[in-house]
C-alpha cells in the first residue's frame, strides 16, 4: 500500500476535529505499542490500536472508515493506562467514531440481519449496534 503524505493530510480538518473532540494531542503517541499489546479485543481487529493512531496522525480518514478496529474498541481504557506519554487512545476512537457516524451512513440495515441472529441475541445487543453502527 503506497500512502502519499502531504503538508495538507497531516494538518487537515481531520486530524484537527479528531483532536478537538477528543482533547487529545495525537502528536504525543510515538508508536510504542503498548496499547495493542494490552488491548483486550486485538484479536478481533483488523489493524491495531496503535495502527489506527497513526493513520489519524497522518490525516489519511479514507482508508480509516475501511477498518472495523474502531468499533471493536471497548473504551474499557487499558491503553490510556499503559500508555507512557498519557495518550487516551479510547477518546481518540471515539471521536473517529463520532466523526464517521456524522457522515449519516449507515452501516448496519436492521432488515438485512438474519432472522436466526434476531431470535438469538438479547434486544440489547441488537438497540446497541444500531446506535453504534448507525448514523
Amino acid at each position: 500500500m503506497i500512502i502519499k503524505l502531504t503538508r495538507e493530510s497531516v494538518q487537515s480538518d481531520f486530524v484537527k476535529k479528531v483532536e478537538e473532540i477528543s482533547g487529545q494531542n495525537l502528536l504525543a503517541c510515538y508508536q510504542c505499542g503498548k496499547c495493542s499489546a494490552g488491548c483486550p479485543a486485538v484479536a478481533e481487529m483488523d489493524i491495531l490500536p496503535s495502527q489506527i493512531i497513526r493513520l489519524v496522525q497522518l490525516g489519511l480518514e479514507d482508508k480509516i472508515k475501511n477498518f472495523k478496529t474502531m468499533w471493536l474498541c471497548a473504551a474499557c481504557n487499558t491503553c490510556a493506562v499503559r500508555c507512557p506519554r498519557g495518550v487516551d487512545l479510547a477518546k481518540i476512537m471515539e471521536a473517529v467514531r463520532q466523526i464517521v457516524l456524522r457522515k449519516n451512513k449507515n452501516y448496519v440495515e436492521p432488515s438485512q440481519l438474519p432472522q436466526e441472529l434476531l431470535e438469538e441475541l438479547p434486544p440489547i445487543a441488537i438497540i446497541s449496534n444500531f446506535r453504534k453502527f448507525t448514523a
